[in-house]
């Protein structure tokens, strides 16, 4: 399993208990991790954060931007940030991968440790 080198992660989900497997499991791999309820949240976190290296975020997302249009604007912002989408909806056109942008990448809920640590050593190295 890859383990973090303490790089930071932005976790940005609207419920309280997924958000938090996915902040407990980022920090059990030696991630430093920062959250967002939702994607303006998270823009000022990016803004007062200028270290975050990874979003990683839920596609559904309330508010006025889901967690597609966050990362467009936040890779905008920030281009040499990464971002890892997540969704629950497993048999949706949301899991296809033609329409990511090049910095992004997609990890389908559940996720299991070895998953996500898979993925996110996988987006950062990029």
């Amino acid at each position: 399993m890859s383990r973090g080198r303490g790089e930071i992660v932005l976790v940005t989900e609207d419920d309280p208990e997924v958000r938090g497997y996915g902040v407990d499991l980022l920090r059990e791999l030696g991630y430093e991790v920062l959250t967002a309820p939702d994607a303006a949240a998270a823009l000022r976190v990016l803004e007062e954060n200028p270290g975050v290296r990874l979003l990683f975020t839920d596609i559904g997302l309330p508010g006025a931007l889901n967690g597609r249009q966050l990362a467009e604007i936040a890779i905008t912002r920030h281009p040499t940030l990464k971002v890892l989408l997540t969704t629950g909806y497993a048999g949706n056109s949301l899991t296809r991968t033609e329409w990511l942008d090049p910095a992004m990448e997609l990890i389908v809920k559940p996720f299991t440790s070895f998953g996500l640590s898979a993925k996110v050593s996988a987006v950062l190295q990029r």
